[in-house]
């Protein structure tokens, strides 16, 4: 019911824009709270097709569906020329689900219990695949450092561009590979047990396809607002495009992952929250982030997959470590989620400062 009522606030940044031509902030805000309901809506409509299709392909169409909402408020930011802002929201969409969304599900969860448990194989192997996706990720920014300031090699700007696609596709087919293994032939090892199912009936085949492609039209929309609002918003907040990115766009896409991760964790659902937090933060690296580097070659504003800031760099490499290390006893305490929430607000008070 409730989600049903935030409906209405869908249509407000539009008529904002079109009908009253209020200034760009109060289109930018609207915009960025039409974008975070329509992806829930986004991820409910899918979840509910799942369903229709059997274990393998709807476990296939939620991890690809999951982050539509994302990759479409990325690839409008990036058809205005922002390519530092899409690697910023890269960077944001990592920790804001590693860090902050599983430190606050961890809290919430650990509250009044000694300390939960969950399956190490599947929390294992999804902390591994994100320190290999994460190295792979800082591949090109390495190599564009090495070319020009140890070897001077000319024609670098030739050289990023053909090794971010090269990387692109490698991370891309490793995430075919995954959904093989994990859906496929390993399936009932790296099952949680704690699989999620909406209450009450199951949606029509037919109402779930309409909602989901009303849904990705309306996110759609909404973002190109967000994106031609973007340089005024950050002017009239005091704030840069780049913090933006990282701090408020990055959680736009994944403020339902957020909720759904501290609702299971309060029911003791612990390897659904890993799955949900650290698989959330895999998708940006496998499948966004390659998916905006070929689709920027077909909207004309190329965009390759090296991080010149320095900050970007730490922070997903520190992420990957810190989640590994969190992980690998197979438990949690709530202290550990304060932790992993510190380092979010350390590391946002860097970008807010840089």
């Amino acid at each position: 019911m409730i989600r049903v009522m935030l409906l209405a606030l869908v249509p407000v940044a539009p008529v904002m824009h079109y009908v009253l031509g209020l200034p760009s902030i109060w289109v930018f805000l609207a915009g960025i709270l039409g974008v975070g309901i329509l992806a829930d809506w986004i991820r409910a409509a899918t979840e509910q097709l799942a369903q229709h299709t059997g274990p393998a392909v709807g476990g296939l169409l939620t991890i690809s569906l999951g982050s539509l909402a994302e990759l479409l408020l990325a690839l409008f930011v990036l058809a205005q020329g922002q390519a530092e802002v899409v690697h910023a929201q890269i960077t944001g969409s990592i920790i804001g689900t590693t860090l902050l969304g599983l430190g606050l599900a961890i809290v919430a969860g650990g509250a009044g219990r000694e300390r939960q448990t969950f399956k190490r194989e599947r929390a294992g192997l999804l902390s591994t695949l994100l320190i290999l996706v994460v190295i792979a990720l800082l591949l090109p920014a390495v190599f564009d450092f090495t070319a020009r300031s140890v070897t001077h090699a000319g024609n670098v700007g030739v050289s990023d561009e053909a090794l971010s696609l090269a990387v692109s596709v490698v991370l891309l087919l490793l995430y075919l590979a995954n959904l093989a293994y994990t859906l496929v032939t390993h399936r009932d090892v790296f099952s949680t047990g704690e699989e999620e199912h909406e209450a009450g009936k199951a949606w029509p085949l037919w109402q779930c396809l309409a909602v989901l492609a009303a849904a990705t039209v309306g996110a759609a929309l909404e973002s190109e607002l967000i994106s031609d609002a973007l340089a005024d918003a950050a002017s009239t907040l005091h704030l840069s495009a780049m913090f933006l990115g990282v701090i408020v766009l990055a959680l736009v896409g994944t403020i339902a992952d957020l909720f759904a991760a501290v609702w299971f964790a309060r029911q003791d659902r612990m390897g659904l929250v890993m799955s949900i937090c650290i698989g959330s933060a895999i998708q940006v690296a496998l499948v966004v982030a390659p998916l905006l580097v070929i689709l920027s070659w077909l909207i004309g504003s190329p965009m390759t997959l090296v991080f010149r800031n320095p900050l970007d760099l730490f922070v997903i490499a520190g992420t990957a470590f810190i989640v590994n290390a969190i992980t690998s006893d197979g438990e949690t305490t709530w202290f550990e989620g304060v932790l992993l929430i510190g380092v979010y607000v350390v590391f946002g008070i860097a970008f807010f400062f840089a």
